[in-house]
């Protein structure tokens, strides 16, 4: 196959595998496309995405625009002359005026097997609802979110441990590769586009802060789902008096905690710290005091004694 005149449009982590493997495999890609440098980290510096740093790194050209929806964005992006439009978390929606630029038209690498989770947090979702399977699809773009026909799926099962960012590098490598498998048959229209079933379709909004205070009146089986899908943002939290506590991981344990009100600490010690919770127990492995470095529970424990504490 001779290498494709592309157009690919992506911004955080997750997109950087799939840039990758177009420019191993040789593809021509006239521009690369990313969100605008925002403050970062700490010191919330402007930073660029981690696709503008990848694309540099090659000698690629970057374009930022705020937006794509007015004729001027419109007119540059079709002064590339592309084949095709590849997108992988790109964070803008595309218009129909963009959707109709290349020959072949655009394709998105999305982190779920469509049609369950659609939208802007498919990972973080999947493992909130207990999923047991996940994995990357890669779909013809249309106007709707996420709606479009499916050309590949491939699927990973979710581990009982699997965190938020655990499942986010297993996919973005998933994806970068089943992307690739497509690229052929999508090129001699070999390939044909399954459409999705609408009545399966789930809708995975966005993920707030707001989310990330646990509720120790939930089960030990939904607060630990939380734990992992806040993994490594928003991270959940929970107060201790005047404190808040970043809980980084956590178990369940085969512990009863008897009559104990919820957020109550039945015990302490090198395992971990054992809650109450509306059913059953959850045990807090990993979390972080504020102002310091995330620490096992064990090391926590070295300095503050918690028995008869209530978290929450």
């Amino acid at each position: 196959m001779a290498p494709l005149k592309i157009i690919f449009a992506g911004t955080p982590e997750f997109s950087v595998p799939t840039l990758q493997a177009l420019i191993g495999a040789g593809q021509d890609l006239r521009a690369v496309y990313t969100q605008p440098d925002r403050p970062a980290g700490r010191g919330r510096r402007i930073t660029a995405s981690p696709v503008k740093q990848t694309a540099i790194a090659n000698g690629l050209a970057v374009l930022q625009p705020a937006t794509l929806r007015d004729d001027a964005a419109v007119r540059v992006l079709s002064g590339f002359g592309a084949d095709l439009m590849v997108v992988a978390a790109y964070g803008l929606l595309l218009p129909p005026s963009v959707l109709a630029v290349p020959r072949l038209g655009c394709v998105n690498v999305h982190a779920s097997l469509l049609p369950r989770w659609r939208g802007a947090a498919p990972i973080q979702r999947c493992i909130l609802a207990g999923d047991r399977e996940s994995g990357v699809t890669i779909m013809g773009m249309e106007a709707g979110l996420d709606t479009g026909p499916m050309y590949l799926k491939r699927s990973v099962s979710v581990s009982p441990g699997e965190t938020a960012a655990s499942l986010h590098d297993e996919l973005a490598k998933l994806g970068a590769s089943a992307l690739m498998e497509t690229l052929p048959g999508i090129v001699d229209g070999t390939l044909i586009p399954e459409s999705q079933d609408e009545a399966l379709a789930t809708y995975a909004k966005k993920i707030g802060k707001e989310e990330a205070l646990l509720d120790w009146s939930r089960s030990a089986l939904e607060l630990d789902r939380m734990i992992r899908a806040f993994n490594p943002w928003p991270v959940a939290q929970s107060k201790l008096r005047e404190t808040v506590l970043r809980l980084w991981s956590s178990e369940l344990p085969d512990v009863d905690a008897g009559s104990a009100q919820p957020g109550r600490v039945v015990s302490a010690g090198k395992k971990g710290i054992d809650v109450a919770t509306g059913d059953g127990v959850l045990r807090i492995t990993r979390l972080q005091p504020p102002g310091k470095r995330p620490m096992s529970a064990a090391e926590f424990l070295n300095a503050r004694d918690l028995d008869g504490e209530v978290l929450g």
